[in-house]
């Protein structure tokens, strides 16, 4: 049976059972759980920036996943919103559908535009951790807070805005998250305002001795009042209230009686019309599969081996060295790979080149006895660039297990392992060995494997900056797999 299929009959199976389609998150969840109804009111609308996360419950991935997000939901609280949308519930599929959800899990960063308006929404590419997730998001939460220099303090202080303001004294020069939140909090109540250390006539004219240092400005003749609480964010958001409420996180839930009750009303009729039409969109809107995989390309020279595969420049490669392909072990292997690259080209999604080395080949005899390696079927993925080397050493070469792996590599998970001395070639050699520039099949540098994108994720064009530094040699299941230090205390650090 063809894996997909396999998936389709297991996913029906899970959806007939009872509580299959009870959420990850539990009420307890720091985890926002919303629906289709919800997410515009409480995400779209909203002042914070979020990061929303659509999955199955019986999706493997997000099941993993799931400590690390709530990681991310503790330590992000007060500064931006975490959320997740079951898209296995009946509901919320044609919503899933909309904003281009293809696979599990994936994750979208909404950020809310200034002014109001649609929010920009996108994906988010990164690794798979607490920590990454954290920092992406506080990148792209708005800054509105006004930076103060000596220069532009008179300006600052004299500025017609009758609001009240408030100035925190840091030695940072780059402002934290804690304080970007505070400033939406009060955004058009209270001008926030930063002011470093070594702008000197700022800090005497208030006379600051220590650091960081908060003070309310509360407006008219009143005198200024020094923040003297914990540096965390309900002190400081009551603090500030003296001056100003702060602004409602989103719009309040629509209350207006009769016209709730009709509304309520027109939607009980539709419910079953509707409910069959959902059902019907998104079962069209799943993708079927009805072509046949090509195999994979084959690579018969140690020249093509290094030009491909083995030079400084090259990215990630998976090579499948067989002793003969009429083989039944080789021919499973080869199939099961033909048909990963070909679920992803339909998916049109970028990941890295798939190779068939026969072991006759005298690059690929050299190679696999530098990597010790001396089976009938030997599957590697190798990234000279990088350095490192990972082997497959299942005794499965089926779909399922092969799929495992190639996700594992995907998503920076499992030990990587460095590559001998002499198997990259340097420039020079590349140029004598293969004159003619590198092949233009490759994929964007490692979009899928270093941008971390989800098992079934949503293709997007990945940065042109390529690789993350975060690709080394050491075993990615100890990278980040805790929130940084910086995150950790995100809320008492001004």
């Amino acid at each position: 049976m063809h894996h997909p299929t396999i998936c389709a009959v297991a996913a029906a199976l899970l959806c007939a059972l009872p509580g299959a389609q009870a959420g990850l998150y539990t009420k307890k969840s720091p985890v926002l759980q919303v629906d289709a109804k919800d997410y515009d009111r409480l995400i779209a609308k909203s002042n914070y920036t979020s990061i929303v996360e659509f999955y199955a419950p019986w999706c493997g991935h997000c099941q993993n996943l799931k400590p690390a997000y709530e990681k991310v939901a503790k330590n992000l609280e007060g500064l931006a919103k975490v959320a997740a949308v079951n898209c296995d519930d009946d509901a919320n599929k044609p919503f899933c559908g909309s904003m281009g959800v293809q696979g599990f899990p994936t994750l979208k960063i909404v950020r809310p535009k200034k002014g109001g308006g649609k929010p920009t929404v996108q994906d988010y590419q990164g690794q798979r951790t607490a920590s990454a997730i954290v920092e992406a998001v506080v990148q792209q939460i708005n800054n509105y807070v006004v930076k103060i220099e000596d220069k532009s303090l008179d300006k600052f202080l004299s500025d017609k805005n009758e609001t009240a303001k408030a100035i925190l004294f840091t030695e940072k020069g780059t402002t934290s998250a804690l304080l970007k939140s505070i400033a939406i909090d009060f955004s058009d109540v209270i001008t926030i305002g930063q002011a470093r250390n070594k702008e000197a006539k700022t800090v005497e004219t208030f006379g600051i001795d220590k650091f960081p240092s908060l003070v309310l400005l509360p407006g008219g003749d009143a005198p200024g009042i020094v923040y003297d609480g914990e540096m965390k964010k309900d002190a400081i958001v009551k603090f500030l209230s003296q001056a100003g409420q702060p602004n409602p996180d989103c719009p309040a839930k629509a209350d207006n009686g009769k016209a709730k009750e009709k509304k309520e009303s027109k939607a009980s009729e539709k419910k079953a019309s509707s409910s069959e039409s959902e059902t019907k969109t998104a079962t069209q809107e799943a993708p079927v599969i009805v072509e046949t995989a090509l195999p994979i390309p084959t690579i018969n020279s140690p020249e093509k081996l290094i030009k491909e595969c083995l030079t400084e420049k090259s990215h990630t490669c998976v090579l499948a060295f067989v002793s003969s392909s009429e083989d039944e072990t080789a021919k499973k292997a080869l199939t099961s790979l033909a048909d990963l690259a070909f679920k992803h080209a339909q998916s049109k999604r970028h990941l890295f080149p798939f190779y068939e080395v026969p072991k006759s080949n005298e690059g690929a005899a050299s190679l696999l006895k530098a990597l010790d390696l001396s089976g009938d079927v030997e599957i590697v993925a190798i990234n000279a660039r990088r350095g490192w080397w990972r082997h497959y050493d299942a005794a499965d070469f089926g779909h399922e297990s092969i799929e495992s792996w190639i996700d594992a590599i995907r998503m920076s998970e499992g030990v990587k392992k460095k590559l001998p001395e002499g198997i990259v070639a340097s420039s020079v050699e590349e140029s004598a060995s293969a004159a003619a520039p590198e092949a233009s099949s490759e994929p964007t540098p490692d979009a899928t494997e270093d941008g971390n994108k989800s098992e079934e994720a949503t293709p997007v064009t990945p940065e042109a900056s390529g690789e993350p530094a975060s690709d080394s040699t050491e075993d990615a299941s100890t990278q980040a797999a805790e929130p940084t230090a910086e995150y950790e205390t995100a809320h008492d650090e001004l």
